[in-house]
């Protein structure tokens, strides 16, 4: 009887957490949240507080990503609103390949493709752009390394 009424209590304790955050369910992680409906492929992790941001434009993240903690996957950036020289929020699609590492604290940015088996070093800011397959991006502005974990 114990197991039943925990199981229930942590259901309620966790309805009243995600609405006092915001937040809806997922299937990741209470800390992680989602907006609008990205398209995330079977067998891909999101890691806490993360952020994947779809709304009013689009996202796929392929099959198989390991998406590390407080990582920012967002089509929109507003900083032309925010300054007064457009009225309107920019936003544009972003894709994420197959087999995809993104390490902790990076931002993945509207306009990116990121090709299948690549790895975003932590820290690394992606903007609008293709990243070739197997390729190794670093940094802030991003560093790709082209073919680096190609099999030789």
């Amino acid at each position: 009887m114990r197991k039943k009424n925990s199981s229930k209590n942590f259901s309620n304790f966790e309805k009243k957490f995600l609405k006092l955050i915001n937040n809806k369910k997922n299937i990741f992680h209470p800390l992680v949240w989602i907006s609008g409906n990205p398209k995330i492929g079977k067998g891909t992790y999101v890691g806490g507080f993360s952020e994947i941001n779809s709304k009013n434009s689009s996202v796929f993240i392929g099959k198989n990503c390991d998406i590390a903690s407080f990582v920012a996957i967002n089509v929109a950036d507003s900083h032309k609103k925010c300054i007064g020289i457009s009225k309107k929020i920019d936003r544009e699609k972003i894709i994420i390949g197959n087999n995809v590492f993104i390490g902790s604290h990076c931002a993945i940015l509207g306009g990116a493709e990121i090709g299948d088996n690549c790895v975003i070093a932590a820290g690394t800011v992606v903007r609008r752009g293709k990243i070739p397959p197997y390729s190794l991006v670093i940094g802030n502005p991003a560093k790709i390394k082209k073919n680096f974990y190609k099999k030789k």
